[in-house]
């Protein structure tokens, strides 16, 4: 199964904030038994490299990407600390190269039908639509998909428990959707792992029942 068809199962991913690596392992846990195995940790803070590297040491099997990437120098990072695959949040073609020419997925976002041509011109066949909900939501993205046939988004930002099931019902267009909702700094910085995983589960029972 290939990044992009274990990205679609998943069906979520969790966008991970980490101001210390130590809560990494506690909290892959929670989202591992909650039913989400994957995590975008972003590169906002100094603790996601340890954070990813200890993720990926204790739950090898855990899909876990680096977000917020916006060097070549943070994409050497992440991979070097177990990274499988690359976030950003626009689209900037020197690290979108630099992680095809080392064979690593990459995910680079849009917001218009410019970008897209650009997305496309580099071979790529999903992007992230970020900032989502600020920017017109699924509405947006299927307006503009109906010209980019094929083309799959993971929308990311402003997406929550209320608002997922309408974007994961478009298989058509959807990927995957991001989301921080069941991993919120506060719950981490908090120690309260029990209530993430409860959260997660019932984010993994979302995508069962809009996409089976």
């Amino acid at each position: 199964m290939d990044m992009q068809e274990q990205i679609k199962k998943i069906g979520i991913v969790p966008v991970v904030v980490l101001d210390d690596a130590k809560d990494a392992v506690p909290l892959a846990e929670a989202l591992v038994e909650g039913g989400l195995p994957c995590a975008e940790v972003t590169f906002r803070t100094a603790a996601a490299e340890e954070s990813i590297r200890r993720i990926s040491e204790a739950f090898p099997e855990m899909l876990v990407g680096a977000g917020t990437v916006l060097t070549t120098e943070q994409v050497d990072r992440a991979v070097g600390a177990g990274a499988k695959f690359i976030v950003a949040p626009g689209l900037n073609p020197v690290t979108v190269k630099y992680c095809q020419e080392k064979g690593i997925p990459v995910f680079p976002g849009i917001l218009t039908p410019s970008e897209i041509e650009q997305a496309l011109s580099l071979g790529l066949k999903v992007v992230k639509f970020f900032p989502a909900e600020p920017s017109g939501g699924l509405k947006m993205i299927q307006a503009m998909a109906a010209a980019y046939v094929g083309l799959k988004f993971m929308p990311t930002g402003g997406i929550n428990a209320k608002n997922v099931g309408e974007y994961l019902a478009d298989e058509k267009h959807i990927l995957a959707c991001g989301g921080s909702w069941m991993v919120k700094k506060d719950l981490i910085a908090a120690g309260e792992f029990g209530k993430i995983k409860e959260m997660t589960k019932e984010a993994a029972a979302l995508v069962k029942e809009y996409r089976g």
